[in-house]
Order: C-alpha cells, then sequence, then structure tokens
C-alpha cells in the first residue's frame, strides 16, 4: 500500500486529557473514545484469523554454544508455543517465570497466574469479550519452561489505557482493517511490569530475543494490523526500540514513601495550603460518621465481594462505562490472591457504603477499583478511600510506592505526582508504521512538557520531590 497526500489534520492524537492548572489555556487532547465504540468493530474489510485451539507450536529454536553447552557439549534447543489459555500452564511454572522476572522484593501480583487465571475462569478476559488469550510458552528439551508472555488477539481497544482508537479510524479511512490485533498486557490493568517474564538462567537474554521474534513471527501468521505492548518495564521498552517497535511515552501519577512514620510526617512534606486542604478533608469523614476499615485475605468475605460488585457496576454505570470484570471475578481472585489483597470499606453505622480495592506487591500498593452505595453521597470520600487510605496503608507496611491507576490530575494535590508510563508497537504496514512513528515523536515531546509543567506547580516544599 501506498499512501499519497495527507492524513486528516489530527489523525493520531491518543492520549488522555491533561489540565495544567485553572490559570492555563494549554491541554492535551485525545479523540473521544465514544466516537468508535460502534465502528471499530466492524471497519474494513476484517482479517480471517484462526487462533490457537489449544496448543500451536511456532518452531523450535537452538540456543548459541556460549551459553548453552551442557555436560553433553549438545547446544540446547527451545521450542516455543501459543496456548489458548492460561490453564495450560501450571501455576507454580507460571509464577516462577513471573517472580524471576521481576526479583522477589519487586513481585508483581498482575503478573501472578492467580490473577491473570481469574480473569479467564471468570469469563472477564475470554473470547466471549473480545480477549482471546494466545499465551506463548517457551520450553526446553526436557519440557522446563523458560518463559511465558501474556498475549491476546482483539478485536477492540477497550481496557487497555493506552489510546489507538485514531489509529484504527487512520486505518479504516484508507480501506484497511486494524482490528483483530495481538496485545501483550494484563488485561483491564494499567500497570507497570515486565511483559517477556522469563527465568533467571544463563541464556535469559537469549529466551527473551526468542519469545519476541515468536510474537513477532505470530503476528504474520495471524495476519494482523499490529502487536502491542503496554505497560513494560523501561529495560524492555529500550530493548524492543532495537527490535522494530515503536516507542510511546505515557504518564501516571504515583505516590513515593519517604521513609515516613506516618501520615502526619508526609503531610510535613508538603506545602502549607495543601497540607491544609488535606487535613480538611480527611475530617469530613468522621464528621459524616463514616467509619474507615482496611481488610486483608481472609478478613474479606463473600459478602463483601458480593457488596463491592454492586459499588463497581455503580461506577462504571454512572461514568458510561463497560463493567468488564463479572462478579464471579472478584471471589476467584480474592481466594486465590490471599493477603496480596487488600479492601478498604466504608461504613455508616453496619452498612457498607463504599469501597476500594488495592493489590500488594513486593514494594508497591495497587489501587485498582473504587465504588459506592446507589444514590449515596459523602464528601471527600473518594479521596479518603482511595488515597489517603493507601498512604496510610504503604508507610504502615513499609511501601516505596503507590499506584493509583489511570488519569487523574486530581491525585497531584493529595501527594501524586506525574511519572512516565511506557508502550511498544509494532506496526506490520511500513507506510502506516512511519506515519505512526512521527506522530510518536510529536506527542513525546508534548508528554516530556506536560510532565514538567505539572512537577514545577507540585503541592511539595522546595527540593521534596525527585
Amino acid at each position: 500500500m501506498a499512501i499519497t497526500g495527507a492524513l486528516p489534520s489530527s489523525p493520531f492524537l491518543g492520549h488522555v486529557p491533561f489540565h495544567l492548572g485553572k490559570s492555563s489555556s494549554t491541554y492535551f487532547t485525545h479523540n473521544s473514545v465514544c466516537i468508535f465504540k460502534v465502528k471499530a468493530l466492524f471497519w474494513g474489510s476484517r482479517r480471517s484469523v484462526k487462533p490457537a485451539d489449544k496448543v500451536l507450536s511456532l518452531g523450535e529454536f537452538t540456543l548459541s554454544e556460549a551459553d548453552s553447552l551442557g555436560d553433553t557439549g549438545t547446544p540446547e534447543k527451545i521450542s516455543v508455543s501459543v496456548v489458548s489459555s492460561i490453564s495450560e500452564v501450571s501455576p507454580d511454572n507460571w509464577d516462577s517465570c513471573s517472580l524471576d522476572a521481576t526479583g522477589h522484593q519487586q513481585f508483581n501480583p498482575f503478573l501472578s497466574h492467580g490473577f491473570l487465571s481469574s480473569l479467564e475462569e471468570s469469563g472477564s478476559a475470554v473470547e466471549g469479550t473480545g480477549w482471546i488469550p494466545q499465551h506463548i510458552i517457551a520450553e526446553d528439551e526436557s519440557k522446563n519452561i523458560l518463559g511465558v508472555v501474556p498475549l491476546y488477539l482483539k478485536s477492540h481497544s477497550y481496557g487497555e489505557y493506552v489510546f489507538d482508537n485514531s489509529w484504527a479510524n487512520a486505518y479504516y479511512n484508507y480501506g484497511l482493517s486494524y482490528y483483530p490485533k495481538l496485545q501483550c498486557s494484563v488485561p483491564f490493568t494499567p500497570v507497570t511490569g515486565p511483559r517477556i517474564l522469563v527465568r533467571n538462567t544463563s541464556h535469559r537474554d537469549q529466551v527473551f530475543d526468542i519469545l519476541v521474534s515468536a510474537m513477532k513471527d505470530l503476528a504474520v501468521k495471524f495476519n494482523v494490523s499490529s502487536l502491542h505492548i503496554t505497560f513494560p518495564t523501561s529495560n524492555e521498552w529500550h530493548k524492543l526500540e532495537e527490535k522494530g517497535f515503536l516507542q510511546r511515552t505515557g504518564m501516571q501519577y504515583h505516590w513515593k514513601n519517604r521513609n515516613y512514620k506516618n501520615f502526619d510526617e508526609f503531610l510535613m512534606d508538603m506545602k502549607q495550603s495543601k497540607r491544609k486542604n488535606i487535613r480538611q478533608e480527611r475530617k469530613k469523614i468522621s464528621a459524616q460518621n463514616v467509619t474507615m476499615k482496611r481488610l486483608r485475605g481472609h478478613e474479606i468475605k463473600a459478602s463483601h465481594w458480593d457488596t463491592f460488585y454492586k459499588f463497581y457496576r455503580n461506577t462504571t454505570d454512572n461514568k458510561w462505562g463497560t463493567a468488564y470484570l463479572t462478579r464471579d471475578f472478584f471471589h476467584r481472585m480474592g481466594a486465590k490472591m490471599g493477603d496480596n489483597v487488600l479492601l478498604v470499606v466504608a461504613e455508616e453505622g453496619d452498612e457498607l457504603v463504599a469501597a476500594a480495592l488495592n493489590l500488594i506487591g513486593g514494594d508497591t500498593l495497587y489501587g485498582r477499583l473504587w465504588g459506592c452505595l446507589p444514590g449515596t453521597y459523602y464528601a471527600n470520600l473518594h479521596f479518603e478511600a482511595c488515597y489517603y487510605q493507601a498512604i496510610d496503608a504503604a508507610i504502615e507496611l513499609n511501601l516505596s510506592t503507590v499506584e493509583a491507576g489511570a488519569q487523574g490530575e486530581h491525585k497531584i494535590q493529595r501527594g501524586y505526582m506525574p511519572v512516565p508510563t511506557y508502550s511498544c508497537h509494532y506496526i506490520l504496514d511500513e507506510d502506516f508504521k512511519r506515519i505512526i512513528d512521527d506522530f510518536l515523536v510529536r506527542e513525546t515531546a508534548q508528554v516530556k512538557l506536560v510532565m514538567n509543567l505539572l512537577q514545577d506547580s507540585g503541592p511539595f516544599k522546595e527540593n521534596v520531590w525527585n
């Protein structure tokens, strides 16, 4: 395909909106996802893709002698395959790859077999919802699993938090189909972590390269438009650039623990006006006869999950969103993840009126979902449940970071500062690849500018944030 002329004036606007304070007229916008909710599924002549029914072989690879020669002096062979469900891999094997990829200190609960299998078993991330599992597995000749990749064949762009709907629109304008595509990610979870999960062996770099090549081969085999790796680590992001992936930068808001002994000590690092505002917001919770509790592991009962699901649906319904997760997901995830789950609940008397779901990693508390009782309103309860209780918990558990999810510049005034996030994009059509690459260069410059402005106008005293 040869593309001539110019694309529409803003064909690839793709990030969440940012606003630089009341006195600023600078905005950073993206095309509305809602515009594409129906269109995106039917654009262009749809590619014919036959995903793996159970196991699909992607071939054998030989490790170089420098790394692989054992007692026999024979180079080791690695076989790579695609499985249609994470249940085809034992929890121990999957989690060994995940833990070796992160290290125990930086354990990421979303990469665990328990979390990912809960998504599949509950019907949340399955073919019927447009997430067809196509996980890639690398095994040695003794059937030891050396690496895994969480991968999905997708018919839409929902639940990813890296917006590419306008890319799909551009494809459509040229009579091409953007969907299906391959997505390497944790469904519905904008959390940074390794995406190519490799055991810590002497040849892990080779296994990493083999798995990346296998993903690219699968994209060609399935004749998809593209392969996307969202929220990888910075290290992976740089490695993947060398392998032909386009690089994209985004932004989130994280809280950093500077060895605080308590919440008040954290407040002392903030400017006086911001410190005063937070104290006033927290006081309003008790003034409304609301009690906050943090429940963990076995303290969270089935009744809590049933109620939380109602809260979750209330949130998605009110925001014109999509309820990606089923009721069964919360029950399964809670049972499998144990003490890695922290549920912040708000009660008025004996009634549960709101809750915020968090997962606990090796050094990070991850804030995920929030919801409240339909038809109720409590001033500042969202800030308390999602942000201040998370900070309290991180200090208590000696965790270094709170990640409070995507978007939300209101988090800045509550101590959550902007940090970069990353994604990588392998575009098979060379003409579109060049155009998207040009857009990403300009978009990255905008993101950096916004981050610098937000950091300069942050809530902390001078020299506290770095």
